[in-house]
């Protein structure tokens, strides 16, 4: 092995250490066990071509280019009705329509967070640590990292490149990317180099099991791709991903991260077709991928998907959308109390409007994770003010 690959193998073993249990063996998580995924769509996604206030001649006025047909049972790319007010992106007839008629997946609109800086990273982060607007850029820990401090049980993980602001702060956190690891990182001669540099020391039998557990994790998944495609297409990149993540998920963790790209579309974002209406396809047919694969475990698996903000209620110039404020949170799984548009909500015309651009917060996202968390794993309000403090936990009665 040269520098290069010395470098990168211990890199890997190091960060394959802490999914270990102190026993130094893998953890199997019980199969009745609540699960909690939670997806940030980075970049601050169009929640208004998603969830479309199908009602308002406002939305229409606002969108001459990008705005989504009332719902029209003879025009495939109308909005699918969901009640009086609100409908789908038709591109999610397939994936996550099929969830809302099972009554396993409800929206809140009007939600997010009081920072209005409108800046990606800055929002990011507070976010992520989840604290009142009076601690904003305080990232000592994020508010995953404490709600895995009180439940030493969770055997939590990121499936990110690098661990997420959200786990930091904490204890030992494993993070694994999914991106390319259909193969092997190493083959059996580079992991039998590598044991050996560490044998004889305190570090041999995890770097060994860390190795192992990389080589059982990607044939696994290489099994898992191949018993679920059953010679059909697949659904690319997300997708993908989720099959994996459910893999270990289901076996193995029970607090998971996953973060997507892509969603900042200020030129020619599109309404049915389009970046926009490709992401949503995307990371539509991933979430109904991830739920399939997690079998029986389904059941006890909540999902939330947020975005650090929305996006201008009128379209630019450019055919796109700019920075805005509120937003739209999913929340989905096999026990939501879904098939609702969920929260407290306005009118959308134009007096309702934040600063006449954006959509207000009404359903701030400290109290909603509170309420859906503490509902999850059965917290006590001390250990939900150990999370998020000073929030007012209000789940919806979601879960």
């Amino acid at each position: 092995m040269n520098r290069r690959d010395f470098l990168v193998a211990s890199a890997v073993a190091a960060a394959t250490l802490p999914t270990l249990s102190f026993s130094g063996k893998l953890f199997a998580a019980p199969a009745s066990a609540p699960r909690f995924l939670m997806v940030f769509l980075r970049g601050g996604y169009d929640c208004n071509n998603l969830l479309v206030p199908y009602a308002s001649d406002f939305y229409y006025e606002s969108r001459p280019n990008l705005a989504i047909a009332r719902p029209d049972p003879h025009n495939l790319n109308s909005a699918i009705a969901l009640d009086g007010h609100w409908g789908l992106n038709p591109v999610l007839r397939d994936s996550l329509y099929p969830f809302w008629q099972r009554k396993q997946i409800a929206f809140v609109p009007f939600a997010g967070t009081d920072d209005l800086s409108r800046s990606h990273f800055e929002t990011q982060d507070n976010i992520e640590a989840g604290l009142a607007g009076d601690q904003h850029g305080h990232y000592g820990s994020g508010f995953l990292a404490r709600l895995a401090g009180v439940l030493p049980g969770s055997t939590p993980i990121a499936f990110t490149d690098a661990l997420p602001l959200s786990f930091q702060g904490g204890r030992d956190i494993p993070n694994l990317s999914l991106r390319g690891v259909s193969k092997p990182v190493f083959d059996e001669r580079q992991s039998s180099i590598l044991a050996s540099m560490y044998k004889g020391t305190t570090l041999a039998a995890p770097v060994s099991d860390g190795l192992q557990l990389r080589q059982q994790v990607s044939k696994d998944l290489q099994d898992e791709m191949t018993k679920a495609g059953r010679g059909a297409q697949t659904a690319q990149n997300f997708a993908a991903e989720t099959r994996r993540i459910a893999t270990l998920m289901r076996d193995q963790y029970r607090l998971g991260f996953v973060d997507v790209g892509g969603w900042d579309t200020h030129v020619n974002q599109g309404s049915t077709q389009g970046p926009l209406a490709n992401n949503l396809a995307n990371l539509g047919q991933g979430l109904a991928a991830f739920a399939d694969a997690m079998g029986d475990q389904w059941k006890d698996t909540t999902v939330v998907v947020v975005s650090e903000f929305g996006r201008t209620f009128r379209e630019n110039g450019d055919r796109g959308t700019d920075h805005g404020h509120g937003t739209v949170y999913w929340v989905l799984g096999g026990s939501v109390h879904g098939g609702r548009i969920a929260g407290e909500q306005v009118a959308v015309a134009p007096g309702s409007l934040l600063q006449n651009r954006d959509y207000p917060v009404l359903n701030n996202y400290r109290d909603l994770l509170g309420g859906v968390l503490g509902r999850t794993w059965g917290l006590s309000a001390a250990q939900l003010q150990s999370v998020f403090p000073g929030a007012r936990p209000n789940g919806l009665q979601l879960v």
